[in-house]
């Protein structure tokens, strides 16, 4: 059965999530200075990291609110109690330093502008939409996607089947007519295939493994792929 749409996901997909954090966080650092018990800048990135993906699974599991998830980060990381308001006065100054580092991957509009004629768009995103929709909008491609799909107003993540199809039946298709690219290989691309979907798994950095899963390491090899793509697989070159 032909692919009829792409669903695909945000952050280190089409938005380059990782350097605007890691640029966000060094100009909040420099501006508020190091936190007690960190050595370099480059410990408390890293712990940045740690902490977010931390606290964004806990979001995803369904045990915590969004806003919940960032005053938990906030709080970890400084390593003191804090208010909801100063922890969220906290996040709001890091936040104005990361947006000013947003950007899409290079290859994301070319990609979309090649796929445009042949492919219905949409989003899914284990995120809120208030803060998916911004996103789009500040990125200048919200008008590129007939539907965005938030896993808080949902009430259910992915890789959870239900996510998958909550979206399928937005844009009216079944899952064998969709395709679904996301930079996660559990989350995004091997839930997308236990859902009917055709999982594809964006590995930008390389790490490779996972034979199981259709895998490309940019969007350039997108187009080819799902032209040939049938609901056994796609071919080896991709893998």
């Amino acid at each position: 059965m032909p692919i009829r749409a792409v669903l695909w996901d945000i952050d280190d997909t089409i938005f380059d999530y990782a350097s605007a954090d890691r640029a966000g966080m060094l100009h909040h650092l420099t501006a508020e200075g190091l936190v007690d018990g960190d050595t370099s800048v480059d410990q408390a990135l890293r712990r940045w990291k740690e902490l977010t993906t931390h606290h964004w699974r806990r979001f995803e599991a369904g045990g915590i609110a969004f806003e919940d998830q960032r005053r938990d980060r906030v709080r970890d990381f400084l390593g003191r109690p804090l208010t909801d308001p100063e922890a969220d006065a906290w996040f709001e100054r890091y936040l104005a330093h990361y947006e000013a580092a947003w950007a899409l991957f290079p290859d994301t509009l070319p990609v979309l502008d090649v796929l445009a004629a042949d492919y219905r768009h949409a989003v899914l995103s284990n995120s809120t939409i208030r803060n998916q929709e911004r996103k789009l909008r500040a990125l200048g491609v919200y008008d590129r996607f007939e539907a965005l799909v938030c896993a808080a107003e949902l009430g259910v993540s992915k890789p959870a089947p239900e996510a998958f199809h909550a979206a399928c039946t937005l844009i009216d298709l079944p899952p064998q007519e969709v395709a679904y690219v996301g930079d996660q290989p559990d989350i995004d691309a091997r839930g997308a295939v236990e859902a009917g979907l055709t999982g594809i798994w964006l590995d930008r950095t390389g790490v490779g493994g996972r034979p199981e899963l259709t895998r490309i390491t940019s969007l350039d090899q997108l187009p080819g792929l799902l032209r040939d793509q049938t609901r056994f697989g796609a071919p080896d070159t991709f893998r």
